[in-house]
């Protein structure tokens, strides 16, 4: 029986027998991946890439359905935006999964070697996780995405979308399934949850332990919450991404104007969109960026200095300075130097994503060793917190834990390594 077939809504038993014939399948294939070839992955990811491209107006008419039912539902802007597919969107997931293909493969490569003095050859050799369970909301994108990066890193992958993307979800994963027919690898590689039962989620987490090695959430607050509360195997993902960008007193002002621009508006709703901008106290650049902010539809929270500066600007609450908005708002303070702005930073921020706008490179390597995030960067957007930017060809999602993974989850943070010890016959004494 295909479990991506059986109809479970409303009925916990048929939740169960569908969910347990996942992990079974995903076990089995996750064995036969972790000994296929490069050629053999590789060949999966071209052709489900060709396949995105040839079916790309089936997904876009899939897609369609999905938003105009999520638009009656109501579903907030920002959710919006990340469901939409256009003909760009579809193209760059057909081009994430042959970025992919670039990457080299990580399994089977030694992460280090040394001899001891008794003769004995160890290496560190970079292995699969096995099963990877993916939770995710609206992006339907993250469909390709992840499925490409598990089967790459040699790991079998269990997806589960939200509703409001089904139809979306169901259409790459056929060309991903495609794909794995085209190379003779087991389609069970990467499956989809069948349901959109909501106890399909709680049986993942809580009754898939001996099949699921780590649970990935990718979405809203709620979600994660509920992942990390509810799972029994190790989680990797985050709740917030409420990021910062500091405008030192030795900035270039149109440098930070456009920084802060991209790095708030570029889309609003990823989760590394600028969510605070702080300003040094003793810099100029406060009155052009805020201006450039509010004139471009940006609303500014900001505290009573920079109040002075526009009458549009709102008063900013306490509650701002740990709010991630994913909506074209943004809170603003002004702080006395990198120390300050590395303290409320590390007071309200969620570890997620930091940038420093400055010509000082002492200030900027203060600002960088200080800030305890998954990312920091100097002089640049924090829309770039993004695994393709990166150069990981893609990510399953940004990790603010420091175990196991931290920052863009790509091909080489899906994997786990173990030990190769070479002998001639040594014992030990």
């Amino acid at each position: 029986m295909n479990a991506n077939k059986l109809k479970t809504e409303g009925d916990a038993a048929a939740v169960a027998e569908s969910m347990q014939a996942l992990g079974r399948a995903a076990k089995s294939a996750a064995k036969s991946l972790a000994q296929a070839t490069t050629h053999a992955k590789n060949a999966a990811l071209k052709a489900a890439a060709a396949a995105i491209r040839e079916r790309r107006a089936d997904l876009l008419a899939a897609n369609r359905a999905d938003v105009e039912q999520a638009t009656q539902r109501g579903l907030s802007s920002s959710l919006l935006d990340r469901l939409v597919l256009n003909e760009q969107r579809v193209e760059a997931m057909a081009r994430g999964i042959e970025d992919i293909v670039a990457l080299p493969d990580p399994i089977g490569s030694v992460i280090t070697s040394w001899t001891r003095p008794n003769g004995l050859k160890i290496e560190r050799v970079r292995v699969p996780l096995g099963v990877v369970g993916i939770i995710y909301e609206s992006r339907p994108n993250v469909t390709a995405d992840a499925g490409a990066l598990c089967l790459k890193s040699g790991n079998a992958v269990i997806l589960r979308g939200g509703s409001e993307s089904n139809r979306s979800i169901k259409a790459i994963h056929e060309c991903l399934a495609a794909g794995l027919r085209a190379a003779g690898l087991p389609e069970a590689a990467i499956q989809v949850v069948p349901t959109t039962d909501r106890a399909a989620v709680g049986y993942m987490l809580s009754s898939m332990t001996e099949f699921i090695n780590v649970v990935v959430p990718r979405g809203g607050r709620s979600l994660v919450e509920r992942v990390q509360k509810e799972a029994r195997v190790p989680v990797i993902g985050h709740l917030d991404g409420n990021c910062h960008v500091y405008v030192d007193r030795d900035a270039d002002v149109g440098m930070a104007r456009e920084v802060v621009l991209n790095a708030k508006l570029r889309r609003t709703g990823v989760c590394g969109a600028a969510e605070t901008v702080l300003f040094d106290r003793a810099g100029n650049a406060a009155a052009t960026v805020l201006k450039s902010l509010l004139d471009a539809g940006c609303e500014v929270r900001g505290d009573e200095t920079l109040q002075r500066l526009d009458a549009r600007i709102v008063p900013a609450s306490e509650a701002d300075w740990s709010t991630e908005y994913l909506e074209p708002i943004i809170a603003a303070k002004t702080v006395d130097g990198v120390d300050e702005a590395i303290a409320h930073i590390a007071k309200y921020g969620s570890a997620h994503t930091e940038s420093i706008v400055t010509a000082n490179s002492a200030t900027a390597e203060r600002f960088l060793g200080g800030v305890d995030s998954a990312i920091v960067l100097h002089n640049a957007s924090t829309q770039f917190a993004d695994g393709g930017e990166f150069g990981m060809g893609a990510e399953i999602g940004i990790s603010t834990d420091k175990f196991h993974a931290r920052g863009p989850v790509g091909v080489e943070q899906l994997t786990s390594y173990k030990y190769v010890v070479r002998g001639s016959g040594q014992i030990r004494p």
